[in-house]
């Protein structure tokens, strides 16, 4: 029997363990004897770091009534494989239960970690997100389907680091990972499981369109795919607005983008109804759909370009908490916006130094054509103002600026409402995907205003100082209403290895800290201030 985490361990105290495979990594083989998808389903239970260094494991509830299920078997094979386990780390046991062929323990740090001021995240929260996200994925590779997972005391956070951490967009590959299915383990948190796994799908909904071909999801292929998403809901209305559409609301900086496509470009608008009163002032969420960015004529460095196929992660993102909210019936009204087009070079685009006129009348000098996000909001900003919001918050990868600034640590917002801050930065104290609030000074304002030929220039009259600063700066000159929110969303746009429980690629990141502000927001027992 091959025991690779108990070898220093007297062979005479060996032989008297229990006929059980251990191992302390997913990435070895499988143990002698095992077999990879094996009947059953697979079970991860969490484990608390104790506070000693030789301390007695210290089991979630329903690691304790597996390890008396087992007659404490579980405990002893831990005891006999070295040093307490740590935060993030795993160990896999074969053949303890026959319901149950493999056994993950994950390690979930300390007991009563809370709100990390530092880190300005529940650090108990995200620890649960981590370990499940790894336990299911050795699950996955053990070939097992099916996977029950205990909740480890929030059973919120476990669904969401199951359901993130097993997605991975293989649509177009002839060989798929193995399909896994998460269940909780019991029954006493049922419902926030569901909630949890909820908030997971909206995310994976961003992640998968953000991650698709831009081939796949044209501005058209986009709208219709948030359509079909919308469409069991009989308190949403989706409009999927046309060109001639655009047009008649005098769109011009939106349109002078799309014009150097050959596809067509769409003004998507999603309407959910879930207030008690369907005139109650709404939430509008709008966001940047540049389904592919060349650059237009400003041509950008053909290296890393294809990643540019999630350009429209704003409008992913906002379409994407919009499905999750109708899912979740939340009691508020919702109005997203997603203008969708191409930003390509031809014979018909943009020029540097061409001069457009917004929905608002003002004019911009197009100094740089692959500064266009910023024309799409303009006119989609001007008019979510005609919905009498109650506030309005923009998502958009739009400034490399931000990337550098803050990397992917969290999302940059830019806004004139501290009201509208605090809800934003109490949301994702809570989802674990960060906001940080940047300067909207008039000091920027100035940069953009400063224009030979027109009001304003898409550009700061500094180019790369400040960059993102200046570009919601541009944006607030389209702004009237008294709460809205820039959200610049280029930093976290994808995942190497900085979110454990996300796999390489796009993110999906702020779809579930949006869901949560507009929760907080339907909950918010005083009127907007």
């Amino acid at each position: 029997m091959l025991l690779p985490c108990v070898r220093r361990v007297p062979a005479r105290r060996l032989r008297r363990a229990l006929p059980l495979a251990c191992s302390c990594s997913a990435q070895g083989p499988s143990p002698r004897g095992y077999s990879r998808g094996a009947g059953g389903k697979g079970l991860i239970l969490g484990i608390y770091s104790s506070e000693k260094d030789e301390g007695a494991a210290q089991f979630t509830s329903a690691g304790d009534a597996f390890d008396r299920l087992v007659s404490g078997k579980l405990r002893e094979l831990l005891s006999l494989c070295g040093p307490p386990l740590k935060k993030g780390k795993t160990r896999i046991f074969h053949g303890l239960h026959q319901d149950f062929p493999s056994v993950v323990v994950v390690g979930l740090g300390k007991k009563n970690a809370g709100v990390n001021d530092q880190e300005n995240w529940n650090e108990g929260k995200e620890n649960i997100r981590a370990a499940v996200a790894v336990g299911c994925r050795q699950i996955q590779d053990l070939e097992i389907p099916c996977v029950e997972v205990d909740p480890c005391g929030d059973a919120q956070a476990a669904a969401e680091g199951a359901v993130l951490g097993l997605h991975e967009y293989n649509e177009l590959k002839q060989k798929k990972k193995p399909v896994v299915t998460p269940q909780l383990h019991g029954s006493a948190e049922s419902e926030a499981w569901q909630k949890g796994v909820t908030y997971a799908e909206g995310q994976n909904l961003a992640r998968y369109l953000m991650e698709a071909p831009a081939n796949y999801i044209t501005p058209i292929k986009f709208a219709e795919h948030i359509e079909q998403k919308l469409r069991s809901f009989s308190n949403v209305k989706v409009h999927i607005r046309p060109e001639s559409w655009i047009a008649t609301q005098e769109m011009g900086a939106f349109l002078s983008v799309a014009k150097g496509s050959a596809e067509p470009p769409i003004f998507l608008e999603s309407h959910y109804l879930g207030g008690a009163n369907t005139n109650d002032s709404p939430l509008v969420f709008v966001g940047k759909g540049v389904t592919f960015d060349s650059g237009g004529i400003s041509l950008k460095p053909s290296s890393g370009m294809d990643a540019m196929r999630a350009d429209m992660g704003g409008a992913a993102t906002v379409c994407s908490a919009i499905v999750t909210a109708a899912a979740l019936n939340l009691p508020l009204n919702i109005i997203g916006l997603a203008p969708l087009c191409e930003n390509m070079p031809s014979g018909k685009a943009n020029k540097p130094g061409d001069v457009v006129r917004a929905k608002n009348g003002k004019t911009i000098q197009v100094d740089n054509t692959d500064a266009e996000g910023r024309l799409l909001l303009a006119d989609a900003l001007c008019y979510a103002h005609n919905f009498k919001p109650r506030a309005i918050v923009n998502a958009a990868t739009l400034t490399g600026a931000m990337d550098v600034a803050l990397g992917s640590a969290a999302t940059g917002v830019f806004t004139n409402s501290s009201w509208l801050w605090t809800h934003l930065y109490e949301a994702s104290v809570l989802t674990g995907d960060r906001v940080w609030r940047m300067p909207l000074f008039e000091h920027y304002t100035k940069q953009v205003t400063d224009c030979p030929l027109a009001d304003l220039s898409n550009i700061g009259k500094y180019s790369r100082a400040g960059g993102a600063c200046t570009a919601a700066a541009f944006l607030k000159e389209f702004v009237t209403a008294s709460h809205w929110a820039h959200l610049d969303i280029a930093g976290v746009m994808s995942n190497k290895d900085e979110v454990p429980y996300l796999r390489k690629g796009m993110a999906g990141r702020p779809t579930r800290t949006l869901v949560e502000f507009a929760a907080r927001l339907s909950q918010d027992s005083h009127n907007t201030k």
